[in-house]
């Protein structure tokens, strides 16, 4: 259990692509929070190349709180290597992940806190109902419950990354040396005390989404081959079925011809479907293994997780931090 004095300090964490009207909201929201719950803090919104104008209003934000930092890459990574280049300057106590959009509620982290102070060391949001639509809502709960019984890894029900992190969590998160990352996942791997809130989800407050149902799926299948080897056991068992109906299939022949040759199967039709199916069965465990291959090729390449071209108010040295100036790479 962790013993959390009076003043501690927070460091929120906003992944930003297509958000910037959230954005001056966002920081109102987190800035009446923190004070509320009386702690010091710094908001770090991660700018992911975003083509709209976020990069203006956060040098203005930036200019007129110092409380305020601004990262911007040099190109879109994703919101995992938004939240991990934040989570590598944040020197809180504790590590809050938002998404942009708004739909991660700030005033949730009042109760996030609380659980914190109790002595969990990862305080994560548990989704219990959206306003999306009725097909999105049934896919999203079958993902995490398909997730959840695939994962080797415990993996907590309908949890996205909105969650607050201990700061040894943090450093931990901060230790794996992996770039293609899944932060839900890790969270989950690294251990540590964890407990959920539940909350509704609601839609953007500005603009459309940018996710679709290719990038949920593509989504899915990161998660699936980053944290579970039941594909690899599937193709076991599809080779164990495919030569069982095999055997099944020649006795069967066998039987007919012997006995009953009028109701034998014959013709070229047979031998087709037979051909298809085992050539649909070839497929599928060539695309398993081809996506365990990209994985694993994507690490080897050690290439890093996102590209800083800029920060704004670059937070001073300390909490490990490394002086790395405004234009570093990390």
């Amino acid at each position: 259990m962790n013993t959390h004095t009076a003043q501690k300090k927070l460091s929120a964490i906003i992944a930003c692509y297509r958000d910037a009207p959230a954005i001056p909201v966002m920081h109102q929201r987190l800035t009446t929070v923190f004070k509320k719950i009386g702690v010091d803090y710094e908001i770090i919104f991660v700018n992911d190349c975003s083509p709209d104008n976020t990069r203006d209003i956060l040098a203005e934000l930036c200019t007129r709180d110092k409380k305020v930092i601004a990262i911007h890459h040099t190109r879109n990574f994703g919101s995992q290597s938004s939240f991990t280049s934040g989570m590598r300057i944040a020197r809180g106590d504790a590590v809050i992940l938002l998404d942009g959009d708004l739909q991660d509620p700030p005033e949730l982290i009042e109760q996030f806190f609380g659980k914190w102070r109790e002595g969990y060391n990862v305080v994560y949001g548990v989704r219990v109902q959206r306003d999306t639509a009725r097909f999105m809502k049934i896919a999203y709960k079958a993902f995490y419950r398909v997730f959840r019984a695939a994962s080797y890894v415990p993996m907590p029900l309908d949890a996205g990354d909105f969650s607050l992190l201990d700061r040894r969590v943090v450093d931990a998160l901060n230790s794996l040396p992996e770039s293609n990352r899944f932060i839900r996942g890790l969270r989950s791997w690294v251990g540590f005390t964890q407990t959920g809130v539940p909350y509704t989800r609601p839609e953007r407050m500005f603009g459309r989404t940018t996710n679709s149902l290719l990038k949920n799926i593509q989504w899915a299948r990161q998660a699936i081959f980053s944290f579970s080897y039941v594909p690899l056991d599937l193709i076991v068992w599809l080779a164990f079925i495919t030569v069982g109906a095999s055997l099944c299939g020649i006795l069967l022949q066998i039987v007919l011809r012997i006995f009953c040759p009028s109701l034998a199967p014959r013709g070229f039709a047979t031998l087709i479907l037979l051909i298809l199916f085992l050539g649909g069965v070839q497929l599928l465990c060539l695309a398993i293994f081809g996506s365990y291959l990209a994985h694993v090729y994507e690490e080897v390449k050690r290439r890093p997780p996102y590209l800083v071209e800029s920060f704004f108010n670059y937070p001073a040295p300390g909490n490990g931090i490394k002086d790395k100036g405004p234009d570093a790479l990390p």
